[in-house]
C-alpha cells in the first residue's frame, strides 16, 4: 500500500502554473478529494497533511510537497519516510514527465530517474530506486538544450487541459493505491480515455398485416 504521496515541483507563486510543478497540481487534487489540508513542516522542510484511518491497515498516509526546490527534493521526503518507518515501496513520488505527451499517465515502479532533478535527489538520499512513480506527461520542447527553461514556462492552455484530464483520471486510482492493489492502480491509470458508444440505431417499424378476412386500408378498395 502507498503511506507516502509526493508531488514534486517548486515552491512560490512564480512557479505555480509552470509544468515542472504538475506534481504539486496532482498532490492538491489529492487533498481535496481525501478532505485533507497540507500545513508546513519545518523539521521535512515541507507541505505535509496526515490523513487518519486511509492505509489498507487503517492507519495514517501522508501527502507531501517539498518545499526545499526541486532539486533537493530528497530532503523531505527521505526525512519523513525515515520518521515514521515508511519503506520505499510505500512511497508514490508523482512528477512531470518529458518523454510522455500532455494527457497520458505513466505508473511504474522503480527503474531510472532520466535526469529529472526531484528523482535524481529522492534517489541519491533515500538511497534507492525502489519507490513508485506516477509520471505526468508535459510534453518536450524537441531540443535537449531548450528543456530547462521549458520546464519553467506555463503550458498552452490545451495542454494544461490535457494534463487535468490525466491528473483526474489517474486519481480515479488513488482507492486501489491505499489499499494497496497495485495490479488494480496500473490498470485504471494506463487505461486509454473511454470512447463514446455510438448512438443506438432505432429499428423500423415493421408493417402490420391485417387479419385474414378484413380489407388492408392502406390500398384503395
Amino acid at each position: 500500500m502507498i503511506r507516502l504521496f509526493v508531488g514534486l515541483g517548486n515552491p512560490g507563486p512564480e512557479y505555480e502554473a509552470t509544468r515542472h510543478n504538475a506534481g504539486f497540481w496532482w498532490l492538491e487534487a489529492l487533498a481535496g478529494v481525501l478532505g485533507a489540508r497540507l500545513v508546513p513542516e519545518r523539521s521535512y522542510q515541507a507541505l505535509v497533511a496526515r490523513v487518519n484511518g486511509k492505509g489498507a491497515d487503517g492507519g495514517p498516509v501522508w501527502l507531501m510537497q517539498p518545499m526545499t526546490f526541486m532539486n533537493r527534493s530528497g530532503v523531505a521526503v527521505a526525512g519523513l519516510a525515515r520518521f515514521f518507518k515508511i519503506a520505499p515501496q510505500q512511497i508514490l513520488v508523482v512528477h512531470d514527465e518529458l518523454d510522455l505527451q500532455p494527457g497520458q499517465a505513466k505508473l511504474k515502479l522503480g527503474g531510472s530517474v532520466a535526469g529529472h532533478n526531484g528523482l535524481k535527489d529522492i534517489h541519491a538520499i533515500l538511497g534507492t530506486l525502489d519507490f513508485w512513480r506516477l509520471r505526468l506527461g508535459i510534453g518536450h520542447p524537441g531540443v535537449k538544450a531548450e528543456v530547462p527553461n521549458f520546464v519553467l514556462k506555463r503550458p498552452s492552455a490545451e495542454h494544461r487541459e490535457a494534463i487535468g484530464k490525466a491528473i483526474e483520471q489517474s486519481l480515479a486510482a488513488a482507492p486501489a493505491l491505499l489499499a494497496g492493489d497495485m495490479d488494480k492502480a496500473l490498470a485504471r491509470i494506463h487505461a486509454g480515455p473511454q470512447r463514446p458508444k455510438p448512438p443506438r440505431k432505432e429499428m423500423p417499424a415493421k408493417e402490420s398485416t391485417p387479419p385474414a378476412g378484413e380489407p388492408d386500408n392502406g390500398g384503395s378498395t
